[in-house]
């Protein structure tokens, strides 16, 4: 017998468990949903088995990922399952057709949940390729925000991942009591989590690759404009040292006196600006 509620309250649980809940379960099965979604645990209990399941779903349109919740209390021949409303968004729905044994809720669940987790990393990857191919053509702060949002969404998800994936693991191994079937059933859903933990760091690699691009792209723009204002400062500064030069107030100084005095300043000033200009067009510096 199979038994599902949506957003219960304590003594709906209580009615409908097919077995007596300890404290942590119960409590569990009616704390409210969280947004960054519960730690995925499936444990072995006297006379029941409590699994929670987390399912992540991806809104590329509003670059957000929300997590739906998914309780389940199974015994061999009852199982309860509690989804949970994430704010403003929709459950869990478990597909057709519904599951035959309370072992079945689990697995499809689980198995579910593998495949979410691979269709978020699909995703997350297409987000990636187009940063990667936008890097050029975006401003700097654009690129950072993105950048940013994307290795926090890659975290969140690890978080969630990496307890689902052990949770798993322990089932398989034969940790946690079910069948042979039934194992090899996880085993397969084992190896979909594997999957998913393996690109979700391949993911990781690539932001990683973007964010150090991006770093030695502003890096060079930095040094560009360093260069440009050395070549700025040198040209003002062998004018400006002329012009003190013959600014100051002494009275034996043969060029105030010289008629050709101003020219012969001036003159001195362009062959230096030109002269400088040469040797950093020779530099490549401009």
């Amino acid at each position: 017998r199979w038994t599902d509620l949506v957003d219960p309250d304590e003594t709906a649980v209580l009615e409908h468990a097919p077995a007596a809940l300890h404290e942590r379960a119960l409590g569990q099965l009616t704390a409210p949903p969280r947004a960054d979604g519960a730690r995925p645990t499936i444990e072995d209990h006297d006379g029941y088995l409590f699994a929670v399941i987390v399912l992540p779903v991806a809104v590329p349109a509003e670059d957000r990922v929300f997590f739906q919740e998914v309780d389940i209390v199974a015994t061999q021949r009852q199982a309860l399952t509690v989804r949970k409303t994430p704010p403003g968004d929709r459950p869990y729905e478990l597909a057709e057709p519904a599951p035959q044994t309370a072992e079945d809720v689990l697995v499809r669940v689980v198995d579910d949940a593998a495949e979410a987790f691979l269709d978020l990393v699909d995703d997350l990857d297409a987000e990636i390729d187009e940063l990667e191919e936008n890097v050029e053509e975006w401003p700097h702060e654009r690129v950072r925000s993105r950048i940013a949002e994307l290795r926090r969404d890659v975290l969140t998800i690890r978080r969630t991942l990496a307890p689902t994936r052990d949770a798993v693991r322990r089932v398989a191994d034969g940790r946690v009591g079910f069948d042979l079937d039934a194992r090899i059933r996880f085993g397969e859903v084992h190896d979909k989590l594997l999957r998913a933990s393996e690109g979700l760091e391949y993911s990781r690699e690539l932001i990683a690759s973007v964010r150090d691009y991006q770093q030695a792209r502003v890096a060079s723009e930095q040094n560009e404009t360093s260069k440009k204002l050395a070549v700025i400062a040198a040209l003002l500064l062998v004018p400006t040292f002329i012009v003190g030069l013959y600014g100051q107030n002494f009275d034996h100084m043969p060029e105030l006196g010289w008629r050709l005095g101003y020219l012969f300043s001036w003159g001195v000033i362009v062959v230096s600006v030109i002269g400088l200009l040469a040797a950093f067009r020779w530099r490549r510096w401009i």
